[in-house]
């Protein structure tokens, strides 16, 4: 189950810092990076199921201490950033658990094949019938 936003407001830990790009002065002023630290073993709104899946799906962006952390930077505001990495992460975990439906192989129906080899043989013909006619 997804949590909510207020569930990860309570279980993830904030970090900011001075942010580079935009904004001028105020970037040598303003701590408006904001880093996001969730820990996925103690979220208690997932089963244990959902935990292994995320960490096997997630492992490339774990630390070695099992945190996910996610960065944003984009604005000049601290409290959007907040809000982006709190979206990040919704959609990240949204993705994450989503389980793909396996692929029924499916058959060619007979009337495709031979509608693709018709039209094949009919530019085949209209392309021979453009050539010079050959006299030998």
């Amino acid at each position: 189950m997804l949590p909510t936003r207020e569930e990860i407001l309570k279980s993830a830990t904030f970090k900011t810092s001075r942010s580079g790009g935009k904004g001028g002065q105020n970037v040598n002023k303003v701590s408006s990076k904001v880093e996001l630290i969730f820990n996925l073993e103690e979220a208690e709104y997932f089963t244990d199921e959902e935990k292994t899946l995320l960490k096997s799906r997630l492992e490339n962006r774990l630390d070695t201490e099992g945190f996910l952390h996610i960065v944003s930077q984009e604005d000049r505001s601290q409290l959007l950033n907040k809000e982006k990495t709190v979206a990040k992460l919704l959609d990240l975990l949204k993705r994450s658990l989503l389980v793909e439906k396996k692929r029924k192989p499916t058959k060619i129906p007979r009337a495709v094949i031979q509608k693709r080899l018709k039209t094949k043989s009919v530019t085949a013909q209209k392309k021979e019938s453009r050539k010079k006619p050959n006299f030998d």
